[in-house]
Order: structure tokens, then sequence, then C-alpha cells
């Protein structure tokens, strides 16, 4: 099998992420793989025209991985607040489970550590979707306890099935000797 290889998207992706975004969390698409919300959001995961931006802003970087030039996962990593952000990650659900995800999160705490000389890497992730915060601590996640309101009545982020949806914030050190 080829390598994974690992490159910035361009406003040429935007299409085939948008896609890659949508099936790993909404739809029917999406329950093919654990990291579905098709139970808690419906409507799109990803505006377009806020990828365009994520793509064009400094200190940003829309990662792609493939392998043999076929897209199988995505993440956005940027620099907020002095510190590495980590969110958009999607594995194709066909390929969840297999690998593709831990290294698609290893590459982009690279970048934070290694290119922008970041301390640590932050995620929000809704806060009840505990199988997902796992998978973060079993890569070194804390719970910093940080709850941050869902965005009701912005579609742009989808149409919630629940009333009770909120983001936490987890966060993990990038050096030796950063608290987390």
């Amino acid at each position: 099998m080829a390598p994974l290889t690992f490159r910035p998207a361009t406003p040429a992706d935007i299409p085939a992420l948008v896609a890659l975004v949508t099936s790993a969390y909404r739809g029917d698409a999406s329950r093919a793989g654990w990291t579905t919300e098709a139970d808690m959001l419906d409507g799109q995961r990803i505006d377009p025209d806020v990828l365009g931006e994520d793509i064009a802003r400094p200190r940003s970087r829309v990662l792609l991985a493939e392998r043999d030039g076929t897209l199988l996962a995505c993440a956005h990593v940027a620099e907020e607040d002095g510190a590495g952000y980590f969110g958009m990650f999607s594995v194709r659900p066909d390929l969840q489970g297999g690998g593709v995800g831990k290294a698609v999160l290893a590459e982009a705490e690279r970048i934070a550590r290694e290119e922008w000389h970041l301390p640590v890497m932050r995620m929000t992730v809704i806060d009840v979707r505990d199988e997902l915060i796992a998978f973060y601590q079993r890569r070194g996640y804390v719970r910093t306890g940080i709850r941050k309101p869902f965005p009701y009545g912005d579609e742009r982020y989808g149409i919630p099935l629940r009333d009770d949806l909120r983001f936490e914030v987890l966060e993990k050190a990038l050096r030796a000797g950063i608290p987390s």
C-alpha cells in the first residue's frame, strides 16, 4: 500500500473537502463510520465560504491526507490566541479506525509545534460525544472544563436535532514542560 501523503488544500479542493467532511458527519453515509453526528445535527457540516477563508488566511492550514492522489482525510490547523487550534477533522467513513486519523492528528500537531512553535493544541468537541472525547484523551488531550455555546440558529454549522448541544475545549501540551 502506498504511503499517506500530506499537502495544504487550495481553493480548487473545496468541493471535494465539503463532500468528505459531510460524508464523515452528516446523513446516512456517515453512519458507516464512528464519527457520525447524524442523530444530533442535520444540514451542512462545513460552509464553502468559511472553508475558503480558512485556506487563505495566514497561520491557517487545511491539511489534506491522500494516498495515490485520492483524498482520504482532512483537518484544519490554525493559530488562535497563541495556541494551535485543531478542527474540521474528517476521515472517510470506510477508513475510520484504520490509523489514518491518528496520522492526520500527528501531522497537525507537528505543524503547530515545529513550524509555528506553538506550546499547545486546542480543539472544541461537542460535549456529548463521549467516544470522540475518549479518542482524543488516548492521544494526550485533556478536558479543560471550558464550555462554549453551540451556534444555534447559524445553519452554516448545521441544524441541531436536540437542544442540549455545547462544545467543550480539549487541550494538549505540544512541548515538554508546558502544562496542559
